[in-house]
Formats: structure tokens, sequence, C-alpha cells
């Protein structure tokens, strides 16, 4: 699908013609330069490869360098590929917010927020065991049995247990699209998107 890389600058609230209040997220969404137009005759596939944000040269390996180069470019920090754009694109070209002028809904892909090393309590919602007293001290929010007693006698894979949680790819499908603001390159969508402030997002049409 067609679409850009973008920033999550962060949350707000407006209200609704109906006086509802209604939470939002700000997204700065481009500009986003396009850096290669992949073709089935060259790569197998037809693709649109864009740039986003700024990068020093001294940061950028030799390969890429020569990668912007080419296309004509300055470096950048971020590349993302996108398909089926409406309007054949060539190298160079700029892509700003005004690609979801005419857009209600919008697709965001993000990194959730980290939060470590979570137990079930948190990670899964259990309820803990048994009663807060009776003679038990250390078992509150524990997961309980894991496993059978004789047979299978094991743990099978993808039981909840503790263990590492967030900071996982997460995309969130039909957000409204509220606003866009294409003076300041900024979209307004209704509801939350995953990631922290000042992540990168994929948006998509």
């Amino acid at each position: 699908m067609p679409g850009l890389l973008g920033k999550k600058i962060g949350m707000i609230s407006v209200f609704s013609a109906e006086g509802k209040n209604i939470p939002c997220t700000v997204i700065e969404a481009g500009p986003c330069a396009v850096t290669q137009v992949k073709t089935i005759e060259k790569d197998g596939y037809e693709a649109v490869q864009v740039g986003f944000q700024e990068q020093k040269e001294s940061r950028v390996s030799a390969p890429l360098l020569g990668h912007f180069k080419k296309a004509g470019v300055s470096p950048k920090r971020h590349l993302a590929e996108f398909k089926n754009f409406e309007t054949a694109l060539n190298v160079g070209d700029v892509l700003t917010v005004d690609l979801f002028a005419d857009t209600a809904y919008v697709t965001v892909i993000g990194t959730s927020k980290g939060r470590g090393f979570q137990g079930v309590v948190k990670r899964h919602g259990f309820g803990g065991v048994g009663q807060a007293t009776h003679g038990q001290h250390n078992r509150a929010r524990k997961p309980g049995s894991i496993g059978a007693c004789s047979y299978p006698a094991k743990v099978f894979k993808g039981l909840r247990m503790g263990g590492q949680m967030g900071n996982a790819r997460v995309t969130t499908h039909n957000l409204q699209v509220l606003k866009v603001i294409p003076e300041h390159n900024l979209l307004v969508i209704k509801g939350s998107v995953p990631g922290y402030n000042g992540s990168i997002v994929i948006v998509e049409k």
C-alpha cells in the first residue's frame, strides 16, 4: 500500500461537533524523498523506496552514501518501501503529507514501548494464585501449575509465562484521519498508535 515514514509527536485531544472529547495522535508524516524506484525487470517486483529524516554523511556507510548520491538526495536516517502508488514516481521526488489529503482511514505500524521482563499478572492479565492469607506468603502473583503431573510430564510450547514484554512490531488498522496540516507536515488521527513519542512509524493508506 502507498504510505510514508513519519515520527510520532504525541497525543492531544480535540472536541467534535457534538461536543465529545476525542483522543488523537499527532504524526509528522514526511517529507520523504524517493531514493529508488524498483521494477520487475531489474528487481523482480515493483516498489518505491523512500527516505526520512536527514543524516550526517559521517554516520552513513559507504555503500549507502553511494546509494544516496546516485539518487541525488541527501543522506537519510530511515528507509522503507511502499507499493501501488497512484501516480508514477521518479528518483528524487519528495512526498509530503498531502498524500493523505483525501484519505479517511490509515494503518500505522510501529514498535511498541519496551516493558522489560514482566510477570504473568502484568504480561497476560493473570489473577494470581489463592488467597492473600491462610498461610501463603509468596505466591500471590505466581502463575500456578505450568505442566501435567504424570502425562505428558512436560510443559507445552507457547504456555503463557513471564518474559520479555513490549518492544515488538505492532500494526494498528483503520485509524480515522481527522485533520491534515500540510504547512507543518502533520497528520492528526483518532486514537493511539504504538510507540513512544519521537519514535518512527509507517503510515499507510
